[in-house]
């Protein structure tokens, strides 16, 4: 068959897994690799390592460049803010330790050498914007979730590539000593980042400086930015090999970071073109596995699989994410997400050709065989699943988002936080923005009464909208575009002045009356202390949850079979009927379907109790 008719089905396959993939919300990647297998020499023999010939390498390279400079494009310095303690973890003792252990594992239980185990260890370090970005495409997490799940991806890719290298000149292939490898991968490092950073240089210079015709402006744009990733990957290969990635994914990142004329189109382009690579080599290279590799490996390898991810991945993720905000779940969701993509699956195919050229045939089978195990594992089964993984665990909350970071917007953003809410808070005010992202909030620079702004920051699937500024007319246009708008189903707000109340309410607005809620604070303080007291710690120790009862087997149970059933340490402290009547529960009240059931208690229990009775929240 031939190549142009090979690489329009290539092509095709790819397309259509991403409609299958957006159509059905499964991470594309999933699609990728069975289409690549089905066109592989081990079902429909269409492609195989003869295919593509000495272009392949070099097709992989260039696609694997624009991908990474598109990851590093989205890669903002204010995400990697998110969590900055948790992403230098997972990508200096994380990449290590990812390394070390796979190494170990390789040596242990495919009985081969420590170099080759190493080996095998630099190139599982990645998991990369290839099998992330899917991901992240189809699952919504929590910011400080994504950005490191991103931020891992391209920086370990660029580690992973480099560090393969070295490791096969400075260990494989010449028998070196341990300083050399730190020396050469500091060199190759430092040399893709500084080509990286000079293209990125010349192509804002150039963005910046030429006036762009109106016209023709956004798509000189595109051809630049295009010509700067190729440029930078290709002058950083001239200079030492496998650095084109580092060198790609920096000038992604640093053109990321600076205000660029026409941003907005070079996104689009940037993203698209990256879905037609992306299904280009993930088909490409999934058509290359060799199951008879594969097979060889035994139980050994599975053993390895099992090694790799579900000992040292929750380990990793345990050390970086220590003392961080991350709950329990999205610790869990981490370590059961890491799939490996493109970056293991090309530069192994390069390197087991190269043990081959050594006389060493069995050590390049291991090789091939382990790196494509793990990739296709990790594929169909971390990847594939993720949103059910996500959904289970309970880590996709929908955002709320909260306009105005001012006291009363940033603390009402913490207690949200610590209840487990996705909360964005948006602000005109840089220094307001600062200051919410210096305790840890992500917040962004915006107008919110801007419909374009509301609907960037995803208004559309919020949970609530919540106006928190001092200025009433302005809570109230925000209000006014969440519900009109966005059809948000929950939007609250601020009011200051107690004679705008009503033309809140009229709207079918939630609102506050800031003079009144000082005051209800007050009297609590004044007569019941204890009371007030507890409340300023909920979200802390203590808890008030209101679910509304949907588990079949408790409608018709009375409140005294329901308080044997939850946690000690929780009750049932408010009762609201379905036509909004509201009632302390007796032991005798029963339940009805559509009740809503308020506890009260220690946070851990009501967690608990909320899972009894709403299991699906």
């Amino acid at each position: 068959m031939e190549l142009v008719v090979i690489v329009a089905v290539v092509l095709g396959l790819g397309v259509l897994s991403r409609v299958l993939a957006d159509r059905l919300r499964i991470p594309s990647v999933l699609f990728l690799i069975v289409a690549g297998i089905a066109i592989g020499p081990e079902i429909l023999g269409l492609v195989s390592k003869e295919t593509f010939g000495d272009g392949l390498p070099v097709m992989v390279g260039v696609s694997v460049a624009i991908i990474l400079f598109e990851g590093g494009y989205h890669l903002h310095v204010d995400k990697l803010k998110e969590s900055p303690r948790a992403m230098v973890r997972f990508v200096t003792i994380g990449a290590a330790l990812t390394w070390l252990g796979t190494a170990l594992a390789v040596v242990v239980f495919l009985d081969t050498t420590p170099e080759v185990g190493l080996l095998v260890g630099a190139l599982l370090i990645a998991t990369g914007p290839t099998v992330i970005g899917p991901i992240l495409q189809v699952v919504t997490v929590r910011d400080h979730v994504a950005a490191v799940l991103e931020g891992e991806g391209v920086i370990n890719d660029v580690t992973a590539a480099i560090l393969v290298v070295v490791v096969f000149e400075v260990l494989v292939a010449a028998n070196g000593w341990w300083p050399m490898l730190a020396f050469e991968f500091a060199v190759r490092l430092a040399v893709g980042l500084g080509i990286g950073a000079l293209v990125a240089a010349i192509v804002w210079f150039v963005l910046t400086r030429s006036n762009l015709a109106p016209g023709t402006g956004p798509l000189h744009a595109r051809l630049i930015v295009l010509a700067g990733v190729v440029a930078a990957y290709a002058g950083a290969e001239a200079a030492a090999s496998e650095t084109g990635i580092a060198a790609a994914a920096m000038a992604g990142f640093a053109l990321g970071n600076v205000d660029l004329p026409h941003h907005e189109e070079v996104i689009d382009f940037l993203d698209d073109l990256s879905v037609v690579v992306l299904s280009f080599v993930f088909v490409a290279l999934a058509a290359l596995i060799d199951f008879e590799d594969i097979q060889l490996l035994g139980l050994a390898g599975l053993a390895v699989v099992i090694s790799v991810t579900v000992v040292l991945r929750p380990f990793v993720v345990y050390i970086a994410t220590t003392h961080e905000r991350f709950t329990t779940n999205e610790r869990l969701f981490l370590s059961a997400v890491g799939p490996r993509g493109i970056i293991p699956a090309s530069v192994a195919t390069l390197f087991a050709v190269e043990l081959e050229a050594l006389g060493r045939p069995q050590e390049a089978q291991l090789l091939a065989g382990t790196v494509f195990l793990i990739i296709f594992i990790t594929v169909v089964l971390q990847a594939g699943l993720a949103r059910q993984i996500a959904d289970h665990l309970d880590v996709s909350p929908m955002r709320t988002i909260l306009v105005g970071a001012g006291r009363v917007g940033l603390s009402l953003a913490e207690r949200l936080e610590q209840d487990g809410e996705n909360v964005l808070v948006v602000d005109l005010d840089p220094d307001a923005v600062e200051t919410a992202r210096n305790r840890g909030i992500r917040a962004i620079e915006g107008d919110g009464t801007s419909a374009d702004v509301l609907a960037r920051v995803g208004a559309a699937d919020a949970k609530a909208v919540v106006a928190t500024t001092p200025d009433d007319d302005v809570n109230l246009l925000v209000s006014q575009l969440a519900q009109t708008s966005f059809d948000v189903s929950t939007v609250a707000s601020r009011v200051n002045e107690p004679e705008n109340v009503d033309a809140f309410e009229s709207l079918g607005v939630r609102a506050i009356d800031l003079s009144m809620a000082t005051a209800w604070s007050l009297e609590n303080v004044l007569e019941r202390p204890s009371l007030s007291a507890w409340m300023n710690e909920l979200g802390r120790t203590g808890d008030v949850q209101e679910i509304e009862v949907t588990a079949s087997d408790l409608v018709g149970e009375s409140i005294a079979t329901v308080n044997a059933e939850i946690p000690d340490g929780c009750i049932v402290g408010l009762l609201t009927h379905e036509d909004g009547t509201r009632e302390v529960p007796t032991g005798d009240h029963r339940l009805s379907e559509g009740d809503r059931v308020t506890f009260i208690g220690q946070v851990d229990a009501v967690e608990r109790a909320i899972k009894r009775f709403h299991p699906h929240d």
